[in-house]
């Protein structure tokens, strides 16, 4: 035997394979602890990508993989379109940019189950003859292959089809406002789930009907969609990183039918995950996830005026780039709450310079970030990361609103739902409850803003009405800029 079989025969051995498994899971999870903060996230998903490929390594030499010029073909495709896709996005279009790859995983899924039941379904009772002699039996799948082949199928379709709606809210494709059946939402979505999970189990009880497996994607199709289609755009975050846990759930199951390890281990890293963070933000918006499904929030019909704004409701006072840049000059403490339209005018760096040309003037500046601001988890720390701004500055929800009474000037760059003080005190706003960045506690607020028009929640801000609040109108990235230029002239 040459040294080449060996070799092949070597690199094939399933110890050999799973030693691979092995140090991939080991790298998913140290990379996967790389994304806890923004200086060495970068680092994680590098960490986190050898893994994968190492993993992909190790799934190729197993023995029952002989396509190989497919599988290339596959491999070259995803490069061309993913590697362009994700080097030409922009920050402020991320979010979308993660609901579709999500949404591309859970599609995965649904497919790989699809094509795993037709292998199975056309095998089951056949016999493999050789020379007249019957040298195999193809039974029925083991119960268990089929549960999670159904389960995967289900959860990776709504995973697909949900993503695709949060996709085209953030991109604004669709309204980002809940777009429902009314009271008959609950009914179908409940109709939906019914549907998809009797033929599942009808699948799984022994049936073989190609019309029946579609009949329930289909179902499930439906289902996501009708599930995502209510919910408004406040609560994208949170669906977004519900979707992820449930394309990771499906990854998972379809490892266990296809008893692919590196699925099973990646799914489940990826579902945890995902849903922690989902539960974590879920409380941050003070809401439950049965409330977020049920839809309703984020997108609603305006506030009429400001009630609970006190007397000035109603009114607004505006501001020049030279008042805000003397108020920010003279203060002692400066808080910075960034918010989407930041993201929309990348004005992060413009944002990091005012930072520098204020602490020039030995003034102390720090960021509040709320958990939910912008239109995925961590939005608002990647954005500033990426203008190096300095990790130790940033403070989170709890930690900021501590700090807003000794702060002299909180500027809010296009945070609105985040910093609504009906949250707190109009009972009858559809925020009410939810925690929020309480910088009207300030001494005095500067808000940049296009204009009155209400944020994503569709509902409009008491803060705009407080009397200590002025309204700086205009693109942020610009507003900022003008206040740096006239505090150089100070």
């Amino acid at each position: 035997m040459t040294a080449l079989p060996l070799a092949t025969s070597f690199l094939r051995q399933e110890s050999f394979l799973d030693v691979l498994y092995i140090v991939a899971f080991a790298l998913f999870i140290q990379g996967l602890r790389g994304l806890a903060g923004p200086t060495t996230a970068v680092r994680g998903n590098r960490i986190a990508a050898v893994g994968m490929a190492i993993a992909v390594i190790a799934t190729l030499l197993h023995h029952g993989e002989h396509k190989w010029g497919l599988i290339l073909l596959g491999i070259a495709l995803g490069v061309a379109v993913g590697v362009p896709a994700a080097r030409q996005v922009k920050m402020t279009a991320m979010p979308q940019m993660v609901a579709l790859f999500n949404g591309v995983g859970g599609g995965a899924v649904a497919l790989i189950s699809w094509v795993e039941f037709r292998r199975l379904g056309s095998s089951y009772g056949s016999v493999t003859v050789h020379s007249g002699t019957v040298i195999a039996f193809h039974s029925a799948p083991a119960t268990y292959v089929a549960i999670f082949s159904v389960f995967a199928a289900i959860v990776g379709s709504v995973s697909f089809w949900g993503s695709n709606i949060a996709f085209g809210k953030l991109q604004e494709i669709i309204p980002g406002r809940p777009i429902s059946f009314g009271s008959a939402q609950q009914v179908v979505n409940l109709v939906l789930l019914v549907l998809a999970l009797a033929a599942g189990v009808d699948l799984v009880a022994g049936a073989h009907s190609q019309l029946l497996f579609i009949g329930m994607l289909v179902c499930a199709a439906l289902l996501g969609n009708a599930v995502v289609l209510p919910i408004g755009g406040a609560d994208m975050p949170v669906v977004i990183s519900m979707l992820n846990a449930f394309t990771g759930l499906s990854a998972a199951a379809t490892g266990i039918a296809l008893n692919n390890t590196a699925m099973i281990v990646a799914g489940m890293i990826v579902g945890a995950s995902g849903s922690i963070l989902t539960n974590l933000m879920a409380v941050a918006m003070n809401r439950s996830i049965p409330a977020i499904i049920a839809g309703g929030f984020g997108g609603g019909g305006a506030v009429e005026g400001a009630s609970g704004a006190g007397e000035h409701a109603g009114t607004v006072r505006s501001t020049t780039a030279a008042d805000a840049a003397i108020q920010l000059a003279y203060a002692n403490r400066v808080m910075i709450v960034p918010g989407y339209g930041m993201a929309v005018a990348q004005a992060q760096h413009a944002v990091r310079e005012l930072t520098k040309a204020l602490e020039a003037r030995g003034v102390e500046v720090a960021y509040a970030i709320h958990p939910v601001a912008g239109r995925m988890p961590g939005h608002m720390n990647v954005l500033l990361a990426e203008a190096d701004v300095p990790y130790d500055q940033l403070e989170e929800m709890d930690e900021a609103n501590q700090e807003f009474g000794r702060t002299d000037v909180s500027l809010v760059i296009g945070a609105n739902d985040v910093t609504n003080p009906a949250a707190k005190n109009t009972p009858s706003s559809p925020i009410y409850g939810m925690p929020i960045l309480e910088v009207s506690e300030s001494h005095s607020v500067i808000v940049i803003k296009r204009s009155m028009n209400p944020g994503f929640a569709g509902i409009e801000n008491e803060l705009y009405y407080e009397p200590e609040t002025t309204m700086l109108f205009g693109d942020a990235k610009s507003a900022v800029s003008e206040i740096t230029a006239e505090l150089a002239q100070l």
